[in-house]
C-alpha cells in the first residue's frame, strides 16, 4: 500500500511541475510549440532584464532562496518556465532562476559573442562597408534578423552581426 501510495504522490508531483512550466499547443502543421501558462506566449522564448538588478531564486516565490543576481540593464535572458508572476530564466552561461516578471522586458537585446571585436555591417553582407566595430559582451537592441545576420543598435549605431556571433535570439528566428 505504501508504494502505490508513493506512486501516486510521484505522479501528482510530477503533474504539477508540468503545470507549473507550460502546456503544448500545435503550431503550423505536425510542429509542437511549447506556450505559458500564464502568457500563452512560447517557451522557451527570449526577453531581456529590464532592472540595474535582478535576483533569480531558487524557486517561484519571495521566500525562496536567492541563487544568481543578474547586474545587467538590458542582458538578454531566455524564459524556460512560467508560474503566476515568476518567470524561470537562464542567461548564456546557463545562470539564473526564478524571476519576478516586473524585472523583465519584452525588448529584445542581444549579447555580442567572441575573443575578437566584431564588425558591424552597412548591410547583411560579409563584404558590406563596416559602419563601427563592437568589443564581445557588449549588448545591442535587436532591430530585426533575417536568415544568418541580425540587425543591432547599439550607443546610436545600426550595423549587421552574424548571428552565429550573438546570443538572445533563436537559430531560426524571423524578427522584423
Amino acid at each position: 500500500m505504501e508504494k502505490q501510495t508513493a506512486g501516486y504522490a510521484a505522479a501528482f508531483v510530477a503533474i504539477l511541475l508540468l503545470g507549473m512550466t507550460s502546456a503544448v499547443a500545435p503550431v503550423r502543421g505536425d510542429e509542437i510549440v511549447a506556450r505559458g501558462q500564464v502568457t500563452n506566449l512560447p517557451l522557451p522564448r527570449f526577453v531581456s532584464i529590464r532592472a540595474d538588478t535582478a535576483n533569480a531564486r531558487r524557486g517561484p516565490g519571495m521566500d525562496q532562496r536567492i541563487d544568481w543576481e543578474f547586474v545587467r540593464r538590458g542582458l538578454p535572458v531566455e524564459v524556460t518556465a512560467e508560474y503566476g508572476n515568476w518567470r524561470r530564466v537562464r542567461d548564456m552561461d546557463g545562470k539564473g532562476g526564478w524571476v519576478h516578471h516586473t524585472l523583465i522586458s519584452g525588448v529584445r537585446t542581444a549579447l555580442l559573442q567572441g575573443d575578437e571585436n566584431i564588425a558591424m555591417r552597412a548591410k547583411p553582407e560579409e563584404d558590406a562597408l563596416v559602419v563601427a566595430m563592437a568589443e564581445p559582451g557588449v549588448i545591442a537592441r535587436i532591430e530585426k534578423c533575417e536568415g544568418d545576420w541580425c540587425e543591432l543598435e547599439a550607443d546610436r549605431i545600426t550595423g549587421w552581426v552574424p548571428r552565429r556571433l550573438i546570443w538572445g535570439v533563436g537559430p531560426n528566428e524571423t524578427i522584423d
